[in-house]
This record gives C-alpha cells, structure tokens and sequence, in this order.
C-alpha cells in the first residue's frame, strides 16, 4: 500500500495527462477505493492545485492551469525528451534562453534515475557549449507568432532585408520552422499575392493582429521544401546553365530542390545553378558524373578549364609511393 504522500504524487502524475480522469479509473490505477481518490484530489485542492471536475459519465477530474507550475512526474521518454529540448534551446536561436535553459537542465538531470544521468550529461557537454554564429532571436518573439499560427489571424509586422531597408508586411502565418540556428516564418504575403519566407530575427510584430482567414492549400513540395527553395536562392547573385548528358529524371533525383532542370530529349537536360562562388559551381559539376556543356558563362568556362588542367596535370603524375 503506498504511503498518502507517494500516492498524492501518483494522483498528480496520472492528472497530468491531457484530458478528464475518472474516479474509478485514478482509483484502479493506484489499488484504492474511489473515496480515497476523492480525498486525495481535496488535499491537492487544499495544496493549491487546480483540480477541475466535471460530471456525467463521460466527464472526471482535470488539472487546470493555476498560478504556480506544479512539480512534473516523467518517465525516462518524457525526461530525456524534455532535456533534448533544453538542450536545443540553449545552443539554437533563443537570444535569452540559454542560461534558464541550463538551469532547467541541470535541475532535470539532478532529478534523473543514475541510468539515465551520464546520457544527458555526455549530451549537454558535447552540444551546448557550441557557438551560436548566427543572430537570435528573444524568447518573447516565438509566441505572438505561434499564438496567431494557431487561431488563424493575420501577422502584421515591419521587416528589414539585408540592406537595411524596411516594409510594413500583412501575412497569413503557416509555419515556424527553426533551420541552422534561425527561425523563419513561412506565410502568404497578402501585398505580394505570394508565399514568402522571413526571418524571425528581422522582423518586429505589431499589434492588434489582422482578421482570421482561411487556410490556403500548401505551397508545392510543402513548406519545409519551400523554406529550402527560399534559403538556396535568395541570395545567389549569378545563375549559370549547363547542359548534362544524362536523362532529366536522373539529374532531378541528384539535384537539390533549388536546381532547376529542364528536359532536353530522352538522355539530356539543361540544370541551372544558382551561387555567388563561380569556382564552386565548377567543382560541383563533377558531382554530376555525366558529360557537360557550359551554355553562357564565360567565367564558369575559365573555371573548368583550370580544373580540366589541374586533373591532367595530376593524371600524368607517377603514384608517389614509397
């Protein structure tokens, strides 16, 4: 038989869980009667815990929000997932999060069974100690966000690009989505008429949000391929075409979602390749590993060229063993 206080807890653990709790069924669950049960939910009541109940069959016990957060029960699943997340918001894009988040970390892994402890542990040195290298964003940014992605209104919010300049933007917000260390907001841009992506970081929420609206069907590809598609060309300043012996389906199977390829036949295609790095696109063309044509670069042409020479340079070189 457990002991009032072990069972309390045990009652706290089982409430918890989203949704309502019968008196028979908390009762079942700890081998007591459904009278214990509800002595058990008055002296939490008494202790301050919210414990809603609600009649009719269908109808039970429920833990309601209060004014102070009540000691959480995990299994180990919960508990190592909670200090995942801990771990992520200390050393991913949350300005102010990291050091709450180590303290929460640390009082997690204090309270953790000793077969657990050395994972988390292992994990948090490897991880968190590791520099951002990217602008942040403050923990009050994310919810305004997410509370109108939830209940469908428009965001209205004033956005600088790279160079400084600033517009005043109305979206219909879909998606936040956190991708090398930034968070981007995907949505509907109801002055462009146009998905758009933006970065968390750059913009700067006003208040009241728009009306709600109707959610759109979802940009092709979904919006984490959108959010792909957006980062690969919103920076490139030069687009080189090169045409590639080899089948269309074959190239798309390789290429990353940015790369536009165009039939040409049955055992050819035109790729087009974004970068700001000529050199690079040169080297990358080899990863093709097909027959190619430089269409309207003369720089990236130079650039194949001294490859061309370096590899037969080397090729004619005797193996230097020993």
């Amino acid at each position: 038989m457990l002991t009032t206080s072990a069972r309390l807890l045990r009652v706290l653990a089982q409430l918890q869980v989203p949704g309502d709790h019968t008196g028979p069924s908390l009762a079942a669950d700890l081998g007591v009667s459904v009278r214990t049960v509800r002595n058990d939910i008055a002296t939490l009541r008494e202790l301050g815990y919210p414990v809603g109940a609600s009649p009719g069959v269908a109808g039970g016990y429920r833990l309601g929000s209060g004014s102070r957060l009540p000691p959480l029960l995990l299994d180990d699943d919960e508990a190592m997932a909670v200090a995942l997340g801990l771990v992520l918001a200390a050393s991913h894009g949350l300005s102010d999060a990291a050091d709450a988040s180590m303290r929460a970390f640390s009082k997690v892994v204090a309270q953790l069974p000793s077969r657990l402890r050395p994972r988390l542990e292992s994990l948090a040195g490897a991880t968190v100690n590791t520099p951002l290298g990217s602008p942040s964003v403050s923990m009050g940014t994310l919810p305004p966000i997410a509370a109108a992605i939830h209940s469908r209104e428009q965001l209205r919010f004033a956005y600088h690009d790279t160079t400084g300049h600033e517009t005043h933007r109305e979206v219909e917000p879909y998606r936040l989505v956190l991708r090398g260390a930034r968070w981007y907001l995907v949505g509907w841009d109801l002055g462009r008429e146009d998905w758009r992506t933006f970065r968390v970081d750059r913009l700067r929420v006003r208040v009241p949000n728009g009306r709600r609206f109707r959610p759109r069907p979802e940009p092709e590809g979904g919006f984490e391929d959108h959010l792909v598609r957006s980062l690969q060309t919103a920076s490139w300043q030069q687009r080189y075409r090169v045409r590639l012996g080899a089948p269309a389906e074959v190239i798309r199977a390789r290429a990353p979602a940015a790369v536009e390829v165009e039939p040409e036949g049955d055992d050819a295609c035109v790729v087009t390749v974004g970068s700001d790095d000529v050199a690079m696109v040169a080297k990358y063309l080899a990863w093709w590993d097909a027959p190619f044509e430089v269409l309207d670069s003369p720089e990236l042409l130079v650039e194949v060229q001294l490859l061309a020479r370096r590899y037969a340079d080397a090729a004619q070189r005797p193996l230097g063993l020993p």
